[in-house]
Parts: structure tokens; C-alpha cells; sequence
């Protein structure tokens, strides 16, 4: 630190421009000495000051305006940076107020800034975390009432104290007594100490001192933060060293290139670092010499690797010019090449004239500037995430033992398929429950190419392709056929009959009975529950649609629901449906979505089965349907529902609920829908939840902790509805959101969860025996009426499918009633498995089965 102390020649100071932005300048001021007062009135004083905050509430919105004017008017430059420094807010800590704080107070409120007040350290370190202060002074003078520096250390411990300047008000003291020392504060982590004084210009000027000084400088410091992230996330490995090549930092595409972390290379020399036979012995020099005149050096130049390895790479390396033009930093930035990199010239010098660059190369003309070109097209690297897992372990391959390295082996091979989220454990299913894997292997895989076993095959005579299989025929339902709502119904919720509307008056609840509403309505749930469900979320008002619009819409869907399947029809869309309001309503839902939220979901749960034929998606790529070829025996059932809906929805603006949504709205809106849609694909469940639990359920945990630690409040805390409510995250709650509603039958009270369970027990009897009538593979052979134990399978679906994923789910939203349910629906078949086993030992039925279960 040095004083501006010289004089020019007219007897003036120098002007502060003259200064470099790398000099601190001190300026030397007489001491402030405040006036004595008696006690009595000091304790006047002090009243009048009291007097004086209670107008402040008064003045509020004037100072709000000073504020505004204020924080328009600080831009902070940091080298080609532009910064805005927002209004400077403080935070006082002081036992009592006194006519000290009292004037720290005012200091701020004169010149316009945001002041706080705590009396101890506990409010202190809550307002601290709720407010983020830029400034906390605390009283430092009596230890009476706090430890001023266990407070200090105390902020200090938390994450942003970086950003933070802490000051303490210490006594003060007679010039013929000694000062005890400050540095014990200094270590606790003070910045500064200011003497005691309730002068109110001398606050201000204090506080003025630390927006420009200490404040500004975290301001700049948290820039370069910035800088650095970006650095560490080029391409480029970069290498910022001292004049002396003295390494100071490096970024991460410096640890890939050369296989050296960042910890090994700090403090040494750059040049020793990667240092081989393969350049030329005066190229160091060459490059010194280039740097010594201010100029670049651009070229070829050979890293060696931590492995010994040594690759060629396209170097830049230019000085950073400091303090009186001498050079502080080197920069050199690299870019490993192929080895068509011999062809290169090995060295192109740059100058500096008339402030361009211009280029001093040998050769044909152009050809350097070419080869030049080609060898960076080669060096370019576009990286995913995985890729920097992958390169990670690679580097840490290179320093480890064999038997560490054979198990990174292992890890890269894991991580180099396709299916990350997919679990591995269909032969241990296969060796311990064939039930199970048989039900997982039907529900997960897309095309399961089994061959029909003889007894299957000795069950279909040769005269499968008559009359048995015809009739097995005709009884199919084609993705084509379905059943139009043959009565015309009410399209006003005012006039739904009184027995209709006592059941729909108890959808608000999880006890709902959607059974009950399809034996009153005759098969048509869906359009009764939808309209008042729709209605309830406002559908008409954020659509700016006709409630006959939607009526009319959901008499449509309905219609395409075929009421000849046992499972997949209008009902359970109307189940999936209520669920999905249900989980609508919950608090944290509440406050993560907005309107075009709850409408995807909502119109996501109507349609998420539309025109299903009944059949598994892996049967209709075993038959080679005309619906799997058109969408690459992908998602064939899942693609078909979410096209068909937005195509029944444009056909006709009578029924079209989208027709007057904003373009962009719609887009949105449509492509939330699809995504929903396309997540109840079994195939991908365990993708879904994977990425849910790692997303949502580990970072609510995160700030749970975060939470209870600081004591900053309840989980649900700006922070973390923030981060829930980004786009990414909120598309992972909605997708399991849609998958925990389509299987929330385990949940649903015991009678409705038995019903389901039947139901959809003959829906997968029927594709069986459809299966061995056509000799087609048998996808789920669990599901053979004559050999099934229902019970058990609903223990195998809960075990694999729905335990985890409702637990999480309820770990997020709080969902105890469909736990409680899940618990006793699970110990019901769960005894009633076991008195089947017990039953078929006694009467020595084939695979445990009775008549009564199937």
C-alpha cells in the first residue's frame, strides 16, 4: 500500500485518474474528536433519536425512491466488464441501541441505503441468511451481552460470508493509553474496525469509505468468479502463470490434456511441467523473447503428458502487461491436435501495429492460415456431461493401482451405454421369482421374442387358423374400432342429476369412488368428472373457451375410449384423471405450477390412453400392427394416444379447446402434454424415477438440511421453490406426477383396488390367449388364466413398480392417505397369497391356483 503523497509542481496533489486501478490510495484525515455530554443529556439525545426512527416508517416510499435513484447510478468497470452495483444494504448488530447505532442508522437512511438492526447473535444470523447484507457492523465494545467474535466467526462459516464485509465498532480509547491489538478480530475474520463516534457525518463517511472500498472490491471479486467458471468450462486448456512462469491457475481442460490435477501443477514451473525432446531446444527462448517485447506467440508446441505421452498442440500464448508495463501474468491457452500437425509451420509470430494483428509466417501464400484451419477442425471437442465423467476417470486411471484401474474398466463400460437409468436385474428376477421377471420382462421391454413352448402350442390344434382363432379374431379390438357414446348427455354441470352429482360432490378427496360414477352414468365417467374437474381449474377462463367446447371435446375423447376393454377405457382415464387433480392440490404442487401446468396434466390424464386397443405395446410389434410400423415399434401405444388426441382436437372447432391459445402458449402447452404422455411408457420408468429421486428427492433433502442448519425457515423456501420450479425439474414432477396417477390402483382403498386388480388381470388373459390362438410370443405368460395367482402379482407389481416410487413421491408432496392405503392393500394380497398357497397345497392344484382366485 502506498500513500499518493508527491506533489506536482503547482503545489497541487495529483488528480485520482492518474492513479493505476492497482494502487490502493489512503487518505490521511484529522481525527474527529465528539463533544462530551453528561449522561442526562446523552439519554436526551438518546430519545430524540428514538423519536426520530419512528418517522422513518413514515418516509418509506421517499427513501424507496432515493434507493431507485441511487441504484441506477453505480456501474462498477472491471477491465472490459461492466457491473452494477445494486444499492449497498447493512446489517447492525448491537445489544442495546445507542446514540452509536442510532447514528449508523441515519448515516444510512441519509445517503439511501437498506439498514437492518439485531440485538443478538441468533436474529443476527437469521436476518444475515434472510437478507444477505453487504455490510454487518457489529458492536465489538463490551462483551458483556455477545462475543463479537464468535458471531464473526460464525458468518463467516457460512457460504456466502465471501461476499460479505463484517466491521467491528471498537472503543475508543485515550491517546495516552494503548490500544489492545486487533489482529485476534482479524483472524475471527473482521475487515475492518471503525472507533466508536455517534457523529452522523462521520458514519456516513465510513460508510461511503466501504461502498467504494471493500464493497466494490467483493463486487469485482464475485466478477471474476464468473471468469473463472466460464474458463473452466472451454474447450481450451488455459494456464494463467507468474512473470517468473510460475503456474497460478489452471481449468479443467488443462487437467484432460495433460492428465495432471490442478493440486500437482500449482506453484511450479510451467515449462518444466510439460517439458520434452520434441520441440525445438530454443523455443522456450523464442517464446520469452516474443513476450519480452509485448507480442504474442502463436504455434505448435508439444505437451508431454502425466503418462509420458506427447501430444502436439495448437498453442496461444500472450503477457498480461501490470504495473508500470512490466509483465505480471503469462497466458497461454492450447488446443491438442492431430498428428497431421508435422505439416504446420512450428511457430507464427504476432505484433502489435496500429492496434491489429499481424502475422509473420514463411511459406506459400495462405497455406499456413489453412493447415492452421484444418488442425483445429480436428482438435475440436463437443462435450456432454457424461463425456467430462468419462475423461475424468480416464485422467484417474493413470495414476491408480491395477486393481483400482480393472474397476474404473468396469465403471467406463457402465457408463458407455445407452440406458443409464435402466436397472440391471432381469436374470436375478429370472433366477428368484419367474412370476416377477415375467412381469417386469412384459411391462419394461418393448419387443419380448419369446417361442411358443409346446404346451402352449399343444393347447392351439391344427385347427387354430378356424373357428378358434376367428373368433379370437373378431373379438380383438383394432387400434380402429371403438364406441361412440350412443345417448346424447348434458354439457352443463347445472343440469347433472342429483345421483350423479352426490358422487361427484366427494371427488375432492382420495376415498372417490370412480367405480360408482361408471355404473351411474353408464359407462361415461369421463365426461361428468372431466367437466366439473376442468371446470374447478379453470379451464374456460384460461382457454377463453365455452364450457360447450369442452363438454364437447370430452364427449369426443370419451367416445374414442373403448368400452370393450376391462382396464383401458374411459373409466380409468377418468381414475388417472382425479388423481392427478388430487396431486394438483397438494401444497408444494400448489406453489411449483402455474395454470398451463395443471391444464397439461390435467388434459395429459384424459388422453393419456385414448383409443387403446387393449393390447401391450410389445404385442402390436410381435404382430407387426400397422401402428407400431408407423412409429418404429417405439412408444407405438404411447405416440398413438398423444397424435390422436391433438388430431380429434383440430378436426372440428366445435370441439377444438386449444383454438384460441396464444401460438406460444400452445406450443408449450402441447409439448408438456406429449411429454407426459410419452412418460407412462413403462419402458422408461425406471429412467423417470431415477432422474426424480437424483432431481427432486436429493435436492429438497439437500436444502431441508440447509435449512434446519441455518434456521432459515420452512423447506418450502424461496431457494427452493426457485430451483424446483425451473423448467427441467418441473418436467420431472410431472412426469411422475402422470405415471404415479395411471398406477395408483395399489393405493386406492381396498374394494377399488381389488376391482382394478381384476380388471386389469383379464385384460393381459385375453392378449395370452389371443397370443397362443395366433402363435405369436407369449409376452406375459404369468398372466394364463389357468395358472395365475392374481395375488401374487399384484406383490410383484407393488415390490417393483410402486413401493419406491410412491415413497419418493410422498417424500416430495406429502401423499400419507395413499401410503396408508398401499400398506393395507399390500398386506391384504399378501394374505390372501398365502392362504392360496395353503388352499393348493391341501387340494394339489397346479402352480398354487384355485378356482376362487382365478
Amino acid at each position: 500500500m502506498k500513500f499518493a503523497k508527491d506533489v506536482l509542481s503547482n503545489g497541487r496533489y495529483p488528480k485520482m485518474s492518474a492513479v493505476p486501478d492497482t494502487i490502493s490510495v489512503v487518505g490521511v484525515t484529522p481525527r474527529y474528536i465528539p463533544p462530551t455530554h453528561d449522561r442526562k443529556h446523552e439519554r436526551h439525545d438518546s430519545v430524540k433519536h428514538h423519536e426520530k426512527k419512528k418517522t422513518v416508517k413514515k418516509t418509506y416510499f421517499k427513501k424507496k425512491r432515493r434507493e431507485e435513484k441511487r441504484s441506477t447510478n453505480n456501474e462498477v468497470s472491471l477491465g472490459p466488464m461492466k457491473l452494477k452495483q445494486k444499492t449497498m444494504s447493512i446489517l447492525l448488530v448491537f445489544a442495546k441501541e445507542d446514540a452509536q447505532s442510532d447514528g449508523f442508522w441515519w448515516a444510512a437512511d441519509k445517503i439511501g441505503y437498506k439498514c437492518y438492526i439485531a440485538h443478538n447473535p441468533e436474529t443476527a444470523m437469521e436476518n444475515y441468511l434472510d437478507k444477505h447484507p453487504d455490510v454487518v457492523i457489529i458492536d465489538h465494545r463490551n462483551s458483556k451481552h455477545f462475543d463479537a467474535e464468535a458471531l464473526c466467526r460464525s458468518l463467516r462459516a457460512t457460504e456466502s460470508s465471501e461476499h460479505t464485509v463484517i466491521v467491528a465498532v471498537t472503543k475508543r480509547y485515550a491517546l495516552d493509553k494503548e490500544e489492545p491489538s486487533f489482529l485476534p478480530s482479524i483472524t475471527a475474520g473482521f475487515n475492518k474496525r471503525i472507533v466508536e463516534s455517534p457523529n452522523i457525518s462521520m458514519c456516513m463517511n465510513e460508510l461511503l469509505t466501504l461502498e467504494y472500498g471493500e464493497v466494490q472490491s467483493r463486487l469485482k471479486l464475485s466478477a471474476c468468479k464468473a471468469v473463472f467458471s466460464a474458463l473452466d468450462n472451454v474447450s481450451d486448456a488455459v494456464e494463467i502463470s507468474s512473470e517468473d512462469h510460475e503456474v497460478q491457475y489452471v481449468n479443467h481442460a488443462f487437467e484432460r490434456l495433460t492428465g495432471y490435477s490442478s493440486e500437482e501443477v500449482l506453484g511450479k514451473n510451467s515449462s518444466e511441467i510439460v517439458k520434452n525432446d520434441r520441440n525445438r531446444p530454443d523455443l522456450n527462448d523464442t517464446i520469452n523473447s516474443q513476450l519480452k517485447k509485448g507480442k504474442y506467440w502463436d504455434g505448435i508446441y508439444h505437451t508431454r503428458r502425466k503418462s509420458g505421452e506427447i501430444l502436439p498442440s495448437h498453442c496461444h500464448i500472450c503477457p498480461v502487461l501490470g504495473q508500470g508495463g512490466k509483465i505480471s501474468h503469462v497466458i497461454s491457452i492450447k488446443n491438442s491436435t492431430t498428428d497431421t500437425s508435422h505439416i504446420l509451420k512450428e511457430s507464427t509470430e504476432f505484433n502489435l501495429v496500429n492496434g491489429r494483428l499481424s502475422r509473420q509466417s514463411s511459406g506459400l501464400h495462405g497455406v499456413p492460415r489453412r493447415k492452421e484451419s484444418i488442425a483445429r477442425i480436428h482438435s475440436m471437442t463437443i462435450e456432454a456431461p457424461i463425456t467430462k465423467v468419462i475423461n475424468i476417470i480416464n485422467a484417474a486411471q493413470e495414476s491408480s493401482p491395477i486393481t483400482v484401474v480393472q474397476a474404473l474398466d468396469k465403471v467406463l463400460e457402465i457408463l458407455r451405454t445407452s440406458e443409464l437409468y435402466s436397472p440391471y436385474f432381469a436374470q436375478q428376477m429370472k433366477d428368484n421369482d419367474p412370476m416377477t421377471s415375467d412381469l417386469v420382462s412384459g411391462l419394461v421391454s418393448q419387443n419380448v421374442k419369446r417361442s411358443l413352448t409346446p404346451s402352449y402350442l399343444s393347447d392351439v390344434n391344427s385347427n387354430s387358423s378356424g373357428k378358434q382363432g376367428s373368433d379370437l379374431q373378431s373379438r380383438r379390438p383394432s387400434h380402429h374400432s371403438h364406441l361412440h357414446i350412443p345417448s346424447p348427455v348434458t354439457s352443463s354441470l347445472s343440469q347433472v342429476p342429483d345421483h350423479i352429482q352426490e358422487i361427484l360432490d366427494k371427488d375432492y378427496t382420495w376415498e372417490f369412488n370412480v367405480i360408482e360414477l361408471e355404473k351411474v352414468t353408464n359407462k361415461r365417467p369421463l365426461l361428468y368428472l372431466g367437466l366439473k374437474t376442468l371446470t374447478r381449474f379453470g379451464i374456460c377462463d384460461f382457454f377463453q373457451i365455452e364450457e360447450s367446447v369442452v363438454a364437447n371435446w370430452l364427449k369426443l375423447v370419451e367416445g374414442r375410449y373403448h368400452s370393450t376393454n376391462t382396464y383401458h377405457n374411459s373409466t380409468h382415464a377418468a381414475d388417472v384423471m382425479h388423481a392427478s387433480a388430487f396431486f394438483l392440490e397438494r401444497e408444494r404442487n400448489k406453489a411449483v405450477f402455474d395454470q398451463m401446468d395443471e391444464m397439461a396434466c390435467l388434459i395429459a390424464a384424459i388422453v393419456h390412453d385414448l383409443d387403446h386397443p387393449g393390447r401391450t405395446n410389445a404385442f402390436l410389434v410381435n404382430e407387426r400392427n400397422e401402428l407400431a410400423i408407423l412409429y418404429n415399434d417405439q412408444a407405438v401405444l404411447e405416440n398413438h394416444h398423444s397424435a390422436l388426441a391433438f388430431q380429434l382436437t383440430w378436426k372440428d372447432d366445435s370441439v377444438n379447446i386449444f383454438k384460441n391459445l396464444e401460438t406460444d402458449d400452445y406450443k408449450i402447452l402441447r409439448q408438456n402434454i406429449i411429454d407426459m404422455v410419452l412418460a407412462t411408457e413403462m419402458k422408461q420408468h425406471f429412467q423417470h424415477l431415477n432422474k426424480f429421486i437424483n432431481s427432486i428427492n436429493k435436492g429438497c433433502l439437500k436444502m431441508d438440511e440447509t435449512s434446519s442448519m441455518s434456521g432459515n425457515g420452512s423447506p418450502d423456501s424461496t431457494m427452493m421453490l426457485n430451483q424446483l420450479s425451473s423448467p427441467e425439474n418441473k418436467t420431472f414432477i410431472k412426469r411422475i406426477l402422470i405415471k404415479c396417477a395411471d398406477v395408483a390402483n395399489p393405493c386406492r382403498p381396498l374394494d377399488v383396488c381389488k376391482e382394478w386388480g381384476k380388471r386389469i388381470a383379464e385384460e393381459y388373459f385375453l392378449q395370452t390367449d389371443e397370443e397362443k390362438a395366433r402363435g405369436l410370443p407369449v409376452v406375459m405368460p404369468v398372466f394364463d388364466r389357468k395358472s395365475i395367482r392374481i395375488p401374487k402379482s399384484q406383490l410383484s407389481f407393488i415390490d417393483v413398480f410402486i413401493n419406491e416410487m410412491f415413497e419418493s413421491f410422498d417424500d416430495y408432496c406429502d401423499i400419507p392417505e395413499l401410503i396408508t392405503h398401499l400398506q393395507t392393500n399390500y398386506q391384504y394380497w399378501k394374505e390372501r397369497d398365502e392362504e392360496i398357497g395353503e388352499k393348493s397345497e391341501q387340494e394339489n392344484l397346479p402352480n398354487g391356483t384355485t378356482e376362487d382366485d382365478t
